[in-house]
């Protein structure tokens, strides 16, 4: 595989093909192969992206083909690899936090009996998601977005004994197949239209394609987003998603599957720049969804799903800065990036939480860990700074960059696009500030939190303790904390890196192409007013969480959209009421017209020749005399038959 861009999908791939072949003879190291070949493709991004560097920016993009794929009349694809400005950011991103997510698991699934198949399912995911990013067609895309949602399955489902984790993997992978078909119809499309999948032939010829099918092409796009990106009105999945083991959460919302649909919006930069109307449905998608997820996030109770809520608010924001096309492209994948960073120290803060907790995840059974766990809470701590966008952290250089992209769309869109993502951001530091207080902060509210602590560094609560008695919290491994503390690195100096200089922007610049926007009001204007409605959501939630007595029942709620908010705003039942029940009643009807229409007709038919043929072989008795008479009225009927036409 000459220039090794095949060597970064083909290492984690490997990898999971002999855990999965080698089964239980690799109880004992399955692990640890895992981890080395995902760090092995990070290393071979690492000298990948050294060599780009070396070169002039119009001869970075780096071509592989493989083999001879789909060699048929009409359709020539070739299995082909494309290593460019915006597919390298990817590649860093999957590798590098990839790899450290799963040094983390050889920790946090220490004493599960299938730790070896939960290594391999992580490199498939590796794997999957390095092929949609790199290949130079459409169609390669389509396999890896496919292996992406099979290796979601698996993970998310992976504790399938529990069946609440079995059905959150089958919903999302039902929600997700919805999504797909956008993709397959796209699929079609181009061919239909281009007689090509590939990338290149696609963007050169949608130039002269009509602009109604330019349009659809990029709503059908559009829809895939959705389901992988868990955009309205395909986010449902998402928040069943935290059933998984933590390390998955942390994989699909950091560095792979969620950011899928973000990666194609862009990738198709070149379809979305001709379809005005798809970019205002991508930009309506995105705010609608920004706020969607945030609110949900105000309310939730369980520390994993208010991070899904998060997640989805925020690449909300990633889809919006996306819908504003060469203005937003750009900052679109710088917070990608970014919150790559500052979301899976997040999630992996909250396993360590969980992992001392006895895998407690109510928020409201916590209080007081930041003694015990110091480690977990400057490392959760820097994720949440960045998250709500305190300078210098990540969030403030990514998220501010969306918001003045919002303000620079002009007129009264930019407007309001700019007041919505300045509110989610106030939205976003109200409810990070509360799981902060409720969880590390206050009084100590889980069972026999008077009793004092036993400190244990390398024991899970299973050892430590008697079973059904109360937790003990402690500071989880270093196997855990050390990758931890490495992307809070990130969490504190990737926005800064990426924004300085326009870096990010002058290295997409040959892929998603260069815009400057007319703000409304000086730069510093925008930050100073998005940083005091920050620390306003972080005052309300101070003032409200601090310091007072946290019930461990929730209360009821005192408003209709606190509840709404409980219960994921009605999103599953609307799906429930507009797609599930009409449906099944579809589905019903279409059953008994098969079975008395389509059947019965079939049956009909087939029971009036069986009743045919019994009564005619009575004919057949046997009798000479019957046979004679036969021929006699036959003769007869002859003859007269005859004097008739005479």
């Amino acid at each position: 595989m000459g220039g090794g861009i095949g060597l970064l999908v083909a290492l984690p791939l490997a990898g999971a093909v002999v855990l999965l072949l080698a089964g239980r003879r690799s109880d004992r190291w399955g692990h640890l192969l895992g981890c080395v070949t995902a760090l092995a493709s990070f290393g071979v991004a690492v000298a990948l992206f050294v060599g780009m560097l070396g070169r002039a920016d119009d001869d970075r993009a780096v071509h592989e083909t493989l083999f001879s794929w789909v060699p048929v009349a009409g359709l020539q694809v070739d299995f082909g690899l494309q290593l460019d400005q915006l597919s390298m950011c990817f590649a860093l991103l999957i590798t590098g936090v990839g790899s450290l997510i799963h040094v983390y698991s050889v920790g946090y699934m220490r004493d599960d009996q299938d730790r070896r198949r939960f290594f391999a399912y992580l490199n498939l995911f590796l794997a999957a998601m390095l092929l949609l990013v790199l290949s130079d067609n459409y169609l390669g895309l389509y396999v890896g977005w496919e292996g992406v949602g099979l290796a979601s399955y698996l993970l998310i489902g992976f504790w399938h004994h529990k069946p609440s984790a079995a059905a959150a993997a089958k919903k999302a992978f039902v929600v997700n197949r919805v999504g797909d078909m956008g993709l397959a119809v796209a699929l079609m499309i181009m061919f239909a239209t281009f007689g090509t999948v590939s990338y290149s032939g696609v963007f050169a010829g949608v130039g002269q394609a009509q602009e109604a099918t330019v349009t659809v092409l990029g709503l059908v796009l559009l829809l895939a987003a959705c389901g992988k990106s868990a955009q309205v009105p395909l986010q449902s999945w998402l928040g069943d998603a935290m059933e998984g083991p933590t390390p998955v959460s942390a994989l699909i919302h950091a560095a792979t599957m969620v950011t899928a649909g973000v990666y194609l919006i862009t990738r198709s930069n070149a379809i979305f720049d001709l379809a005005p109307t798809a970019r205002v449905a991508v930009v309506v998608v995105g705010a609608v969804t920004l706020l969607f997820g945030a609110i949900i996030g105000c309310a939730k109770d369980d520390i994993k799903k208010v991070l899904a809520a998060s997640t989805m608010s925020q690449i909300g924001y990633m889809v919006l800065a996306a819908g504003l096309g060469p203005a937003g492209y750009a900052f679109a994948i710088m917070h990608l990036l970014a919150h790559g960073f500052f979301k899976a120290g997040l999630f992996l803060g909250a396993g360590s939480v969980m992992h001392a907790m006895d895998d407690e995840v109510n928020m409201r059974r916590y209080g007081g860990l930041r003694t015990l766990m110091p480690i977990t809470f400057a490392t959760f701590g820097f994720g949440y700074l960045a998250l709500i966008g305190i300078p210098p952290f990540a969030g403030f250089f990514s998220k501010d960059k969306i918001i003045e992209a919002a303000f620079g769309a002009g007129g009264v869109e930019g407007w309001i696009l700019g007041i919505v993502t300045v509110l989610g951001a106030g939205i976003t530091a109200f409810y990070m500030t509360r799981v902060m207080l409720m969880t590390f902060f206050g009084d100590r509210r889980w069972a026999g939190a008077a009793e004092p602590p036993r400190r244990s560094a390398g024991s899970t609560p299973a050892t430590e303790r008697p079973e059904g008695g109360p937790p003990h919290p402690h500071e989880a491994p270093g196997v855990m904390t050390w990758p931890m503390m490495i992307i809070a690195l990130g969490s504190i100096g990737s926005g800064f890196l990426l924004a300085y200089g326009g870096a990010l922007q002058n290295w997409l610049e040959p892929v998603v192409g260069e815009h400057h926007d007319e703000l409304p009001m000086p730069v510093w204007a925008i930050t100073a007013i998005t940083l005091v409605v920050v620390l306003a959501g972080v005052g309300v939630a101070y003032r409200r969480y601090a310091g007072v007595s946290i019930p461990e029942t929730a209360p009821e709620p005192v408003t209709a959209l606190t509840a709404a908010a409980r219960r994921d705003l009605y999103g599953d039942a609307l799906n429930e009421a507009v797609f599930m029940r009409p449906g099944d009643r579809l589905t019903r009807g279409l059953v008994v017209v098969d079975e008395r229409g389509v059947d019965g007709a079939v049956s009909g038919v087939a029971a009036g020749v069986a009743g045919a043929s019994t009564r005619i072989r009575k004919l057949q008795n046997g009798f000479v005399r019957t046979y004679a008479t036969y021929v006699f009225l036959g003769a007869a009927a002859a003859v007269a038959m005859l004097a008739l036409v005479r």
